[in-house]
């Protein structure tokens, strides 16, 4: 995950767009990116998703529909999202969400080639590819 570093671009507006199911982040550099709650949630920076280590990743699927409950201030670098379907321990740093936000057609065609390497649909419910995590969480 990306850090915080000294060119970090702060952010100036984040507003949750619930209907469109969007984060729309405005950042001081001029960028302003939309970023799909689905995307935030299958690229959560938490252990969760991410696992303890390469390799470890955890596949999410049925987020398509996913909403943002919350979105919850972390100091002046970051928010905590928590999300409908319970998800609420990854952080989002700036530099995180303007990766997202700036990447996001790769991110898009990483995941469904992750997918499809797995046998799954981005619709499946999640237990249908592969279960738990490899530290034995159960997700």
């Amino acid at each position: 995950m990306a850090g915080l570093s000294a060119t970090t671009p702060q952010p100036t507006a984040i507003t949750a767009h619930q209907q469109s199911r969007v984060l729309e982040v405005s950042f001081a550099d001029g960028a302003q990116f939309r970023i799909p709650f689905e995307l935030m949630r299958v690229y959560s920076p938490s252990a969760e998703v991410q696992g303890h280590g390469p390799g470890q990743e955890v596949l999410q699927t049925g987020k398509r529909e996913v909403e943002l409950n919350a979105l919850e201030p972390v100091g002046n670098y970051a928010v905590q999202p928590v999300f409908s379907d319970g998800h609420s321990t990854g952080i989002f740093s700036w530099d995180y969400l303007y990766f997202l936000g700036s990447q996001q057609a790769e991110l898009w065609a990483k995941y469904e080639s992750r997918l499809q390497a797995a046998g799954t649909s981005r619709d499946a419910p999640m237990g249908q590819a592969g279960g738990g995590s490899a530290c034995g969480h159960q997700h």
